[in-house]
């Protein structure tokens, strides 16, 4: 079964017009754009917020295949501690590579066509950033989380204690005078 491919928007920030390399293999062109960045692009814990900038270095190079779409994406990360639930927010780079094959080419579910001559990296950039996201983000490596009883956070006090809570059913052992 064919893949559906759906024609870019050329307005869009992450469309990028191909015609110039015009399957000339060995021609490149170097771009440097700050786009917003798209809708649902992360996790429910981490992610990048939708209209945020993302500083795309990029390289389009024109192959026998197609274009070769290589560089990196910074973007800011906003999101949560797993542990204590404190609002993390970060800088992050990631490499994009992607290979967009010239249209009449017969091409897997997961591979890009060159449409329109041009390439659409929303795909790519979704690709690069959701896969290296941590599944759990933490606010440091030693971050202690949130305390199981009354959920302080211990980072903030890691004296924390409260009083030894003894079941009830075995409170009656307690009054007992044990002699050895």
């Amino acid at each position: 079964m064919a893949p559906i491919h759906r024609h870019p928007d050329r307005r869009s920030p992450l469309v990028f017009d191909t015609q110039e390399l015009s399957r000339r293999a060995g021609t490149m062109r170097e771009v440097q754009r700050t786009a917003p960045a798209p809708a649902d692009l992360g996790l429910a814990v981490i992610s990048v917020p939708e209209g945020s900038d993302v500083e795309l270095d990029l390289r389009l190079e024109s192959v026998v295949e197609g274009v070769l779409v290589t560089g990196t994406a910074t973007v800011q990360l906003q999101g949560e501690c797993a542990r204590c639930l404190r609002e993390i927010t970060d800088d992050m780079s990631f490499e994009l590579q992607e290979l967009f094959f010239h249209p009449g080419r017969e091409v897997d579910e997961d591979e890009c066509l060159i449409e329109d001559e041009s390439v659409d990296l929303e795909s790519s950039l979704r690709d690069a950033v959701v896969l290296e996201l941590p599944f759990m983000p933490l606010c440091s490596e030693d971050c202690l989380g949130l305390c199981p009883e009354c959920g302080a956070n211990l980072n903030d006090d890691p004296d924390h204690e409260h009083e030894l809570v003894i079941d009830p059913r075995w409170s009656k052992l307690v009054d007992l005078d044990v002699e050895e």
